[in-house]
């Protein structure tokens, strides 16, 4: 999600795991030319292999789980760093995150709370109409 503009810049389903619909959403931003500037990530995805996910340049902000280490890439360094020496600012950041959580709730009370189709393909198609839905609505 555009922190902007609410809009959402891509989407992905699995019907295996978080991480593939993740990775799907990526590459679904990557593949229209968006530069991802700052993510926030949940715990799911505190860990230093996420940086090679993204650019060097890509802020990533996350709450490090308890035995984070500081070995690791510039970029993990950098996220630790942020995290431990200036909290609020990096926690302030962090829960923009919410605005997408909002934003899912707000399109789930809209469209329904379920999924009624079976295949993943009508699945991924019901999904994306949500999706192009809840940005015609930011657009008005």
């Amino acid at each position: 999600m555009d922190l902007d503009t609410w809009m959402y810049i891509g989407y992905g389903t699995s019907l295996r795991s978080e991480k593939e619909a993740f990775m799907h959403a990526k590459n679904m931003s990557g593949s229209i030319g968006v530069f991802i500037d700052s993510t926030r990530l949940d715990k799911y995805y505190s860990h230093q292999s996420i940086t090679k996910e993204f650019d060097p340049e890509t802020k990533i902000y996350i709450i490090p789980k308890k035995n984070a280490s500081i070995r690791g890439s510039p970029q993990w360094k950098r996220i630790i760093n942020s995290f431990v020496n200036d909290e609020f600012s990096h926690l302030n950041e962090y829960y923009k995150r919410n605005n997408s959580e909002s934003g899912f709730s707000a399109d789930k009370r809209m469209c329904g709370w379920k999924i009624w189709q079976k295949r993943p393909d009508r699945i991924d198609t019901a999904l994306m109409c949500k999706g192009i839905w809840h940005n015609l609505n930011w657009l008005a």
